[in-house]
């Protein structure tokens, strides 16, 4: 899709740590975090048996790989090179490449006894893709109508290269805009509650990703095409615009 500058970002009223989604039968408590990814995936908070949504600011640059993923896929001096960090998840899935203003990263908890809890691991994922979706639908306004916004409820649509990298595949409740995977989903589930990864890639620059893979010249190149339809164009003002409507939308 085109260039959506023309939507306007709205300057966030006060601190999301402040703020709590309430006046409903389970409120969900809202944290904002502000760190290097290592430490947001290494130190989740603990969720004290309730909904929790935390919006996670990252303060540096990570490639972050899947729990089962092997951290030869990347190449250490490349790495080195660029300053960016190599950072293991807990949660299952493809890499991501996480750099400051170009994602909304939403983590969410939800204890086993809720609504919202479902046994089917695949189905699990589809309210937090629906409301991805209502939230994007708000923030490109008049845009919205001609972006196809769709949330996967189908099987999974694998690539070779989606095991390696997030958003060369299409998983249950991930959002796609206008055809473009737009949210990326992982989880992991412990005995009191199951943890969902979200995040929505609001930048078109995924070669950034690729060019980061050990291997050759050419196996670079075909990551970079696989990755050519994934993110928003021109969309990193709509950070904290997608960061609110989120919030608002949780149900």
């Amino acid at each position: 899709m085109g260039s959506l500058r023309r939507a306007r970002a709205r300057p966030r009223r006060r601190p999301l740590s402040t703020r709590v989604a309430s006046g409903r039968p389970r409120a969900w408590r809202v944290l904002e975090r502000h760190d290097r990814p290592a430490v947001l995936h290494g130190n989740l908070p603990d969720p004290l048996g309730a909904r929790l949504a935390c919006v996670c600011v990252s303060l540096g640059q990570a490639v972050v790989i899947g729990s089962a993923q092997p951290a030869s896929d990347f190449d250490g001096e490349r790495l080195a090179a660029a300053g960016i960090d190599l950072v293991r998840r807990r949660s299952g899935g493809g890499a991501v490449l996480v750099a400051p203003g170009r994602q909304v990263w939403l983590d969410v908890f939800v204890p086993n006894e809720d609504v919202l809890a479902e046994s089917d691991v695949g189905k699990s994922f589809h309210w937090l893709g629906d409301v991805f979706a209502e939230a994007i639908a708000t923030v490109l306004g008049t845009f919205a109508a001609d972006a196809r916004i769709e949330v996967n409820r189908g099987p999974v649509q694998a690539t070779p290269w989606s095991t390696s990298l997030c958003y060369a595949g299409l998983g249950a409740g991930e959002v796609t805009v206008a055809g473009r995977k737009v949210v990326g989903m992982s989880q992991r589930r412990e005995r009191s509650g199951a943890w969902i990864h979200s995040m929505a890639l609001l930048s078109h620059r995924t070669g950034d990703l690729a060019d980061l893979l050990a291997g050759s010249a050419e196996r670079r190149s075909a990551a970079r095409a696989a990755l050519e339809n994934a993110g928003l164009r021109d969309a990193e003002h709509l950070v904290d615009p997608l960061t609110e409507a989120l919030l608002g939308r949780l149900p």
